[in-house]
């Protein structure tokens, strides 16, 4: 079982968010813990107004909602609601969150078996529950007791807990007329707005466009754009806009300009460490005395997990290229690594005869399906054996650009000695 806390300022988003998936068909609602009533004779109303009046007894709180996801095995999908339900009381026992009013429901909209359960943070006396770090405390022991206890497939056995965030994307991308456009939007966005690093629409396009989708302002004459608002939209497979487009307000993370605004803020810091990382790999493929052609080192960069998103004019002149590093979740615009890796430079790099290249070939390089969940541990570069390993670039450069320590060039015997300054006033017969 591998378990995920959120907390948040809002327990209306939180329930809505549940309360729509039962009504998309994708959810259930299981049963209610603390609740005056039976759970059959539980309105939105009075699941709402409970935690309402509890968390109003304490307005300082202002993180009141707790949102938790349980995640189980895809072996275990045979699961009884009598079951669920017991271990989603045991949890929230264990956890210090037994006496709390809270809410259960079990969601069909991933390829393993989870339960979400909706809570609040304020106590019947008005004190906070402190949730600092209880995911790696008091979770974690709860986990395992609960793992034990009921038979349950231990968390330590699945390679990466990130597959069980309370949605992570799937492998396909995104098509138009498949998948119920809102539900499919989200899958993405909790995904790549979370984890990946960009500091600006373009860079944050850059990524959701490998998906089939997109954030839009709006032209610049449009109501949309003047008021600071953002659609998100489904692409064809030509990249088209198909579809109605969805306000950003209308989506449970409210993934707004204003909210984006300040992820580019934060990420230019977050990124700055995964520089050269992009910057290396680029460097070493160039790296040599034969040339290497554009559409080449496209395809090296994507061994090494990093996409690239290229712009051209309608001439199908290359004028933009962003770098999308699926192994850091960073972002750059080819500038932002620095102007020799910019799309004028790059082109020069590779030689002239790369410079323009048909439109067909960008297109096939910026939707391959490969976008994977790039593990550090899992890509190699299969080349020949002349060609160092590009886990070794960094070595090799930091060895290569190492200063010189000028003043240890000669053996210490063969340093002439320094004469001595005399003080003043001082005679030399002293």
């Amino acid at each position: 079982m591998v378990t995920v806390i959120k907390t948040g300022h809002s327990i209306h988003r939180i329930l809505n968010y549940n309360e729509n998936k039962v009504k998309e068909g994708v959810a259930v609602f299981m049963g209610a813990g603390n609740y005056p009533i039976d759970d059959a004779n539980l309105t939105i109303n009075i699941k709402l107004n409970r935690m309402l009046k509890q968390t109003a007894l304490n307005e300082n709180v202002t993180r009141n909602s707790v949102h938790i996801s349980l995640n189980f095995d895809p072996s275990e999908i045979a699961l009884s609601k009598e079951k669920l339900m017991a271990i989603a009381h045991t949890y929230m026992e264990k956890i210090g969150f037994g006496q709390q009013p809270y809410l259960v429901y079990q969601h069909h909209d991933a390829g393993h078996p989870h339960i979400h359960i909706v809570s609040i943070k304020v106590r019947e006396d008005g004190s906070r529950i402190d949730t600092q770090n209880i995911g790696q405390n008091q979770s974690e022991i709860a986990r395992k007791e609960i793992e034990i206890s009921f038979g349950l497939v231990p968390a330590e056995r699945h390679k990466r807990k990130q597959d069980y965030e309370l949605k992570i994307v799937a492998a396909s991308k995104v098509l138009y007329g498949r998948t119920p456009t809102k539900r499919a939007i989200t899958n993405v966005l909790d995904v790549v707005l979370n984890q990946y690093k960009y500091t600006s629409l373009p860079e944050l396009n850059a990524v959701l466009q490998q998906y089939n989708i997109m954030a839009d302002r709006g032209s610049e004459n449009s109501r949309v754009f003047a008021n600071k608002g953002l659609l998100y939209r489904i692409l064809d497979q030509n990249g088209n806009k198909a579809g109605v487009p969805i306000k950003a307000s209308d989506f449970y993370s409210k993934p707004t300009l204003k909210f984006l605004e300040e992820k580019f803020i934060q990420n230019e810091q977050r990124r700055k460490p995964h520089k050269l990382r992009s910057k290396n790999t680029i460097d070493f493929i160039l790296l040599g005395n034969k040339p290497v052609r554009l559409p080449e080192l496209l395809e090296r960069l994507e061994k090494e997990g990093i996409n690239t998103v290229l712009r051209q004019n309608t001439d199908g002149l290359l004028y933009g290229i962003t770098y999308v590093d699926h192994r850091t979740k960073c972002v750059f615009n080819g500038s932002a690594l620095g102007k020799q890796y910019s799309a004028k430079a790059i082109q020069e790099r590779c030689g002239a005869e790369s410079a323009s290249l048909n439109k067909t070939t960008f297109k096939i390089k910026n939707s391959r399906e490969g976008q994977r969940q790039w593990d550090s541990q899992d890509s190699i570069l299969k080349e020949t054996s002349t060609v160092l390993p590009i886990s070794d670039l960094g070595k090799v450069l930091d060895q290569l650009l190492q200063p010189e320590q000028a003043s240890d060039y000669l053996p210490k015997q063969l340093k002439g000695k320094r004469k001595k300054k005399k003080r003043k006033g001082q005679s030399d017969n002293q």
